[in-house]
């Protein structure tokens, strides 16, 4: 996959007890319809995903978790 859109959302996962950390990012297709997702990390132990509005500093950094 490559695109040259810059992320616009983040992905975390989200345990139980509301500890949250990032696993990737998403991007706008070119079609414009959906998204693409990139993911760093699989949640495990019933973690939820989450998919957050990524803020200006995050959509210029790279995809991987920090």
């Amino acid at each position: 996959m490559t695109t040259k859109n810059k992320p616009t959302h983040r992905l975390y996962a989200v345990t139980k007890n509301g500890f949250a950390r990032a696993i990737g990012a998403a991007w706008p297709e070119n079609e414009g319809e959906g998204l693409y997702l990139k993911l760093d990390f699989q949640p495990l132990n019933g973690a939820r995903i989450v998919l957050r509005e990524a803020k200006a500093e995050e959509a210029e950094a790279p995809a991987e978790a920090e």
